[in-house]
């Protein structure tokens, strides 16, 4: 199999606006003064250290921990420097997804270390939204189509909604914009690398 670059053609310098990613997700915004924190549950710990990971390339200070129930958490230090991008996803208290956004290659990778998965089938796959804020979810498919990937919503009326990606062309272009997965059986085991009808290569 020929060796995947990390990230796709379109990558930038780190970023904290790569944490938008997410925020798309599952991740919450507190703020604190003027200082912001972005946080996330997730469910597996290859999920939090490479959240983490993206964190610390943007300057920013991780902690990963656990809940009570036993589940991982990450989330940066408050800081000044999260500010800006807390303020973007928030409406007074409520997470809203800003204005004509559209995810860039880091941004994708972060919002499928925070949800991403794989369907059984291997040919789909599928990025978490936040079942408890059901207004970000068409927005955020139509944000998904904006860079170029024409997405499903479904489950929207369940707990585990999200956006669905298949086909090759959707396919290749999600693999080529968040890159390799981090090196975890877990994250191997759902993260898409080649799209199913490549095994030759």
């Amino acid at each position: 199999m020929s060796q995947l670059s990390f990230f796709g053609a379109e990558l930038g310098p780190p970023s904290v606006a790569d944490l938008s990613g997410v925020l798309a997700a599952q991740g919450r915004v507190a703020i604190r003064g003027d200082r912001a924190r972005i946080s996330a549950v997730v469910d597996a710990p290859w999920r939090a250290t490479g959240i983490a990971h993206l964190m610390s390339e943007a300057g920013l200070e991780p902690e990963i921990g656990t809940t009570d129930d036993g589940r991982t958490t990450v989330c940066t230090a408050f800081a000044a420097e999260t500010m800006p991008l807390a303020l973007l996803w928030l409406r007074g208290t409520v997470k809203t997804v800003p204005f004509e956004w559209v995810p860039s290659s880091r941004a994708q990778r972060a919002w499928f270390l925070a949800a991403g998965t794989k369907e059984v089938d291997g040919e789909r796959y599928v990025l978490g939204l936040d079942p408890q804020t059901p207004d970000t979810h068409a927005p955020l498919a139509e944000a998904f189509l904006r860079a170029g990937i024409a997405p499903t919503l479904i489950g929207t009326r369940g707990s585990s909604p999200g956006l669905r990606v298949s086909g090759r062309k959707r396919l290749t272009r999600l693999v080529e914009n968040i890159g390799a997965p981090p090196d975890d059986p877990g994250a191997w085991e759902v993260w898409p690398r080649a799209a199913p009808w490549d095994h030759h290569t």
